[in-house]
């Protein structure tokens, strides 16, 4: 029997060599890029997605890192301030990174009043899209801003039933939302 190839769409690396801080009470534990490979080797993993978490801030040497370790068919989804050059992005990008995370769940990243400038201006640098860790129950205030931006992704089906049907209606509108993170959410994903 063949095995079906999986690109792990999101997964976190917390390597205590790089620096971490707690957010809203919690502390990760380790869990390195060799703990990950470990964790993955009876599946046929493809390649991934490591995303920043807010525990990382905007800390790039641990995603750096882990992407040198990876390979090159895991790419990176950072967290960085608005106020990133162009030539900083650009390096990320020859590095393997390909978005910019917005937390606005648990914070550490760029706020959200940010999100529309930034996002364009990661996209029109380096074709980035903006990934959002938001509840979709906070997405009725957004929802014109998003569906302007040029490419988005929303983590984790978004979190909860209540938003659900503010989410498809961003769907609709060519929203990407990823179907991660289910021990997060609300609802029965199927």
């Amino acid at each position: 029997m063949k095995k079906v190839k999986i690109f792990d769409a999101h997964l976190h690396i917390i390597d205590p060599r790089f620096p971490v801080a707690e957010n809203h009470g919690y502390l990760p534990p380790a869990f390195t890029a060799p703990d990950y490979m470990r964790s993955v080797e009876n599946f046929n993993v493809s390649g991934g997605a490591i995303v920043s978490g807010s525990f990382q801030g905007f800390d790039q040497s641990y995603l750096l890192d882990a992407l040198d370790m990876l390979g090159e068919r895991f790419v990176g989804v950072t967290q960085l301030p608005a106020g990133t050059s162009d030539e900083e992005i650009l390096s990320l990008h020859e590095k393997g990174v390909r978005a910019v995370r917005f937390n606005v769940k648990r914070g550490g990243s760029e706020t959200i009043e940010r999100l529309d400038h930034f996002a364009r201006r990661i996209h029109d640098i380096a074709g980035w899209h903006a990934e959002l860790y938001i509840d979709s129950k906070d997405l009725v205030e957004l929802k014109d801003v998003i569906s302007r931006l040029p490419s988005v992704s929303i983590d984790h089906l978004g979190l909860s039933k209540q938003g659900f049907p503010e989410l498809l209606k961003l769907v609709e509108q060519g929203v990407k939302v990823k179907a991660t993170g289910f021990g997060r959410i609300d609802f029965d994903p199927s």
